[in-house]
């Protein structure tokens, strides 16, 4: 491995103008596919396997014609104190906004909420529902200005009018202002780490390219494969996160060989043959990581993973063939500003940050390794009080329309209102279809949670019910989940006395505790198969047993600990004012997927290029102990910014103005923080320091069983020493330093 991406980078240097014209067509190839590839598909929600889908399903096909996915509109009135919704200029207010916004050309029908008894008890609230032919993202500027106006006209009339639903909810921002920071943070840690604006801009300039290549691919294959516009969102996050780590490593390691007195061209083929090494085995455990989503079953989270793998692919392409290739343009100026203007190339000291670190740990591994476990533990603790579902518009803003609405109706209806269920009866096999629905819709109503039914609705042929159940709690309510439980629990009792016909739960809310449920069973599957995979990975490359167990044992750490400190914000409510989080509730039911599939990838980056460089001074000579000091000496620093540009990348999610999206950003953020500085920098070294020699111990039968990769490039350094100069800047292969 190491010889062969030695010869690679050696060729890239030397055919750096092919390598560079290569890369530029195909980023024109893929770009001119993606301008000439047809419109992208609709995102597709579909769930199979869980009962909300399937009841779905059926109405789709059942009820031709539905507009069960189109945009909707619920418009809620309240009265001003002291007044009710039913006063003849209130009612005359409120009639005049259903029959303006049923003129919409997009409109399918706007209900009186007169007619259909859509008023609170103390007729202080009303509410009015709006659907359309379209989805939300083909409705008209013209059609949503159309409704707007008449909500305007509404609440001219005195009248308090909010807005829920699809048709004009605020679109989530990605941070604004503050992702822009993270990434000007990024670029500050990359100047102060090289010291030269070169070094600091090669790694975010290829990092950019491979993710401009990777989203013009997507778009060029999504109507091929059915890749919707939000499949390349972890494609996007992740080609930058690892694009930037990967070039960070190799322009890092090329550095650290010219300050071994080599030629620019031999330190561009040594960094790829060893940098490069560690970078294809950590872009393999990333690539694994993304593909295993496959085991959870969601079509959307399967395609989201295949293609972020697809875009590390290309990053990992790019570090080993483009970096070094721009590095034969300008050997000298990816040094930093001190070695150009002396002209020379001083190597790390024997003082530098990361060997007192290393030494440190040595000295007192076992207080180091409790103290990083017991720490990690404490914080992994309210996981086991952890809630999942999907954060509705009770989560939003209270800035927000669609929170004001959601509040209304939940003072005016009852909690529930907001989340009803919907209960579909496939009555085929009754004797009398319309008797079966009745018993099915009592048996429910009397269920204990449930407030109120409401009147079956048929298909044309009679054969098939709707009818909505609503739960005396709020969507997002324990008790709310155990209500569908227990009319699902029933199922045998009911059906049997309704002759036959059989019903399943459906709706927003019964779909989000299905997705929970679904997500939360694939975790620990997706757990042993992600991380079976990634330890039979790095016995490849560390020709060890307990090291690739210690990496495993170590990941699960930070992960546990960042989602158990998700929990104690966004679930619990501690120190959710400080990141402007204004209502706890449940974890988004994506989160630990999301959580173990980013952070495992990105966990095993720092494993990978941390570890290797010990195991490449241990295979070298040096000492169990001393091996430790030198991979942090060469690699402490640029594992602690590549964390660092992560976080502060992440954190930009943070400034977002919804919940979800806060959440995102800070559970990447703190896992980064607690696998880079916690795990890597604590727990690791203390690890290897305890076990000694036996870290790198392999049974000899799995030693030769096991194919010789040579990630830390020993056949290299048997290699005649060619390519070496003095250690002057000006060399023979130098271009002159402008």
């Amino acid at each position: 491995m190491a010889t062969f991406l030695h010869r690679l980078g050696r060729l890239a240097f030397r055919r750096r103008w092919y390598v560079t014209l290569l890369w530029v067509a195909v980023l024109a190839a893929v770009g001119f596919g993606a301008a000439n590839a047809p419109a992208a598909p609709d995102d597709s929600n579909s769930m199979p396997g869980i009962e909300s889908q399937r009841a779905f399903d059926l109405m789709e096909q059942r009820f031709p014609g539905a507009t069960a996915d189109g945009a909707n509109a619920r418009v809620v009135f309240v009265a001003p104190d002291g007044e009710k919704v039913t006063a003849a200029g209130n009612r005359a207010a409120i009639e005049k906004l259903v029959d303006e916004a049923s003129d919409g050309s997009q409109v399918a029908a706007a209900v009186d909420p007169f007619r259909a008894k859509a008023v609170s008890e103390d007729a202080s609230t009303a509410y009015a529902t709006v659907t359309f032919k379209v989805k939300a993202d083909d409705l008209t500027d013209a059609s949503k200005k159309h409704l707007q106006n008449a909500i305007d006209a509404a609440r001219d009339s005195g009248l308090t009018v909010e807005v829920g639903g699809t048709a004009l909810a605020t679109q989530p921002s990605a941070g604004g202002s503050a992702e822009a920071i993270g990434i000007a943070i990024a670029a500050l840690v990359l100047l102060m780490t090289f010291g030269s604006l070169a070094a600091a801009g090669l790694p975010l300039l290829t990092a950019v390219l491979g993710v401009g290549i990777s989203m013009a691919a997507i778009l060029a294959l999504s109507s091929a494969f059915g890749l919707s516009g939000t499949t390349g969102t972890l494609a996007s996050m992740l080609g930058l996160a690892c694009g930037i780590d990967y070039a960070l490593f190799v322009v890092s390691r090329y550095r650290e060989e010219r300050a071994r007195d080599r030629t620019p061209q031999e330190a561009a083929a040594l960094a790829t043959g060893t940098a490069g090494s560690a970078v294809v085995f950590a872009g393999l455990t990333v690539v694994i990581a993304l593909a295993g989503l496959s085991v959870v079953g969601i079509p959307m989270l399967t395609k989201m993973g295949l293609a972020a793998a697809g875009a590390v692919v290309v990053g990992v392409l790019i570090a080993l063939t483009l970096v070094p290739a721009l590095l034969g343009f300008w050997p000298n100026a990816v040094l930093s500003r001190s070695a150009r203007r002396e002209g020379r190339i001083k190597e790390g000291g024997e003082t530098d940050g990361g060997t007192r670190w290393a030494r440190f740990v040595l000295r007192r591994p076992l207080p180091v390794l409790l103290l990083s476990v017991v720490g990690l533990g404490a914080l992994a603790l309210p996981v086991t009080d952890l809630q999942l579902g999907m954060p509705g518009d009770e989560a939003k803003s209270t800035s927000t329309t669609e929170r004001r609405a959601y509040d209304d109706l939940a003072e005016g209806f009852g909690p529930g209102f907001n989340g009803p269920l919907s209960i579909v009866v496939d009555a085929r096999a009754a004797a009398d279809p319309k008797a079966a629905v009745q018993v099915i819709e009592k048996r429910i109503g009397a269920t204990d949670g449930v407030v109120s039914v409401s009147a079956p609705r048929f298909n044309e042929a009679g054969d098939t019910a709707v009818f909505s159940a609503v739960p005396a709690n709020a969507p997002t309510s324990e008790k709310t989940k155990d209500l569908v439980h227990t009319i699902r629990d029933a199922r045998p009792a009911t059906e049997s006395a309704g002759d036959g016909a059989t019903f399943e739960v459906t709706g927003t809310t019964a779909l989000n505790i299905d997705v929970a449920q679904k997500t939360q069973d694939a975790l620990i599957p997706y757990l042993v198969v992600v991380v079976g995979l990634a330890v039979l990975l790095l016995m490849l490359v560390f020709r060890s047993v307990l090291v690739p167990v210690k990496a495993a044992v170590g990941f699960l750490l930070s992960v546990l600990a960042a989602l158990g400190s998700v929990v104690l914000v966004f679930q619990q409510g501690h120190g959710a004012a400080l990141l402007g989080v204004e209502t706890t509730g449940p974890i988004m039911s994506l989160m630990p997927i999301f959580l173990v599939g980013i952070v495992f990838g990105l966990a095993m980056d720092y494993e990978v290029f941390l570890v290797s460089r010990m195991r490449e001074a241990y295979v070298h000579g040096d000492q169990p102990g001393q091996a430790i000091v030198t991979g942090f000496r060469y690699s402490a620093r640029v594992v602690v910014a590549a964390a660092l540009i992560m976080m502060a990348v992440f954190s930009g999610f943070i400034g977002a103005g919804e919940s979800m999206i806060k959440m995102i950003g800070f559970g990447l953020a703190i896992a980064v923080l607690f696998d880079a500085f916690v795990v890597r920098m604590a727990f690791v070294p203390a690890v290897l320091a305890l076990l000694g020699k036996a870290a790198w111990w392999m049974p000899r039968w799995l030693d030769r069983l096991l194919p010789n990769i040579d990630v830390e490039g020993e056949a290299l350094s048997r290699r005649p020493a060619v390519g070496s100069a003095p250690a002057s800047v000006p060399d023979p292969e130098s271009q002159p330093v402008h």
